[in-house]
């Protein structure tokens, strides 16, 4: 018996409360549990289209990429179709046993599962629509190219200056193609300078490696320059460069004796054109007696003072084989090989224009002109109320090309350099 009042009596009172149980649908079990089945079978699909189409991406292949994207397609709107379906005939579930809690979780899981593979998806459709461009573009520049050279052909055959070889070689496409610009003119200048900077590497390795004073060395190149940091004695060795390998280039046969002493500005071109994709060590070895190959002996011979030589190498001998016509295989001069076939390119391309490029030079002491000059140390600071910064060095001469001008590189004096 429970006395009233007591603990127990209290716990009665409070559970004394009808209970209406809600009835059990069997059918809405089951359709839960099929529509469980058709979701997992779905996600299984799904993953089975998504490493389809990650095969298609290596190696790269357009249709089986769109075949394996149609069925990603496919079986994303099989799911959204039962998202949509279980929506509609589930709009308030009443109550939730441990059993659906469990499925509504596993629900829960493959969903966000489907949506990592959605945002998969997308990237993969943005990556074949950039592609798509990319060969759009490309085959745009193709039919371009094809263009020119039609066109470019059609004049050389006119003037009788395609042979039947070159109307019958296939092997360069766009071989043609390019065109005679003042922009082409000027990435080739900067191109050459490039070249410049890139032996002045190893010729001052190999000074100091010989025990050089460089200090000394800049000095005898060009006296008396003020040189803001010691670092900047590099341009001192890119203007002895520059002297030595634009000697002659005002001239058209660029000092160096041809049997044709007369040379129009198509076949300056139609040089230029040839030796610009070939590495100029086959070039030599074709006809190391050339035009070119004797342009490289010549500016060896006058870049690289025997002296000089004697203290890279302790011998002359590969300076003897070079004044003998050979040109050797040996590191440095194929490096000076770049260099040389930079600079020939910048004279052949010169006198491919009509009227002509002009080379021009400024002196030592020189007002410094944003025109026609351009300072080889980029971090320099102008004072508007001083007075204009003088010429120290001049590194690289500069070019009129028409009405253009291709600045000529200079190492100011008196100027404030920031870091």
């Amino acid at each position: 018996m429970i006395r009233p009042g007591s603990k127990e009596s209290q716990n009665y009172d409070n559970n004394s409360q009808k209970v209406y149980p809600q009835p059990i649908d069997e059918n809405m079990n089951q359709n839960v549990g099929s529509m469980i089945g058709s979701i997992f079978n779905n996600i299984s699909s799904l993953k089975a289209a998504y490493i389809q189409l990650q095969e298609a991406h290596t190696p790269y292949d357009p249709d089986k990429i769109q075949t394996a994207d149609r069925l990603v397609i496919d079986e994303l709107t099989r799911l959204s179709e039962l998202k949509h379906t279980y929506r509609e005939k589930n709009p308030k579930p009443v109550a939730a046993s441990p059993q659906d809690s469990r499925l509504l979780n596993e629900i829960q899981e493959q969903q966000n599962l489907l949506k990592t593979y959605e945002v998969m998806v997308k990237k993969f459709q943005s990556q074949i629509q950039n592609r798509d461009n990319e060969i759009t573009h490309l085959q745009q520049q193709t039919d371009e190219a094809k263009h020119r050279k039609s066109k470019l052909e059609k004049k050389l055959k006119q003037r009788g200056l395609l042979n039947k070889e070159s109307e019958e070689s296939d092997e360069e496409e766009n071989y043609f193609s390019v065109e005679l610009t003042p922009s082409l003119f000027t990435s080739t200048a900067d191109n050459a300078y490039q070249s410049i900077h890139d032996f002045s590497k190893p010729l001052i390795n190999m000074m100091k490696a010989a025990g050089w004073d460089l200090d000394a060395a800049a000095d005898a190149i060009e006296p008396d320059v003020v040189y803001s940091r010691r670092a900047h004695k590099k341009y001192a060795f890119e203007s002895y460069i520059c002297q030595r390998m634009f000697s002659g280039f005002h001239e058209e046969s660029f000092s160096i004796k041809a049997a044709n002493a007369t040379v129009s500005n198509e076949a300056f071109f139609h040089q230029f054109l040839a030796v610009r994709a070939m590495d100029p060590l086959d070039v030599l070895s074709q006809n190391p007696d050339s035009v070119f190959g004797k342009f490289c002996r010549s500016k060896y011979l006058l870049l690289v003072h025997p002296k000089m030589e004697g203290s890279f190498f302790g011998n002359m001998d590969q300076r003897n084989y070079v004044m003998s016509g050979g040109h050797p295989r040996t590191p440095f001069y194929q490096a000076f090989l770049k260099l040389a076939k930079s600079i020939w390119l910048l004279h052949r391309l010169a006198y491919s224009f009509d009227p002509k490029v002009r080379i021009f030079q400024v002196k030592k002491g020189s007002e410094f002109s944003e025109i026609h000059m351009e300072s080889v140390v980029k971090n320099i600071v102008l004072d508007e109320s001083a007075e204009r910064p003088k010429v120290d060095l001049m590194v690289m001469p500069g070019f009129l090309i028409g009405a253009s001008v291709i600045q000529c590189r200079v190492y100011l004096s008196d100027v404030k350099c920031t870091e």
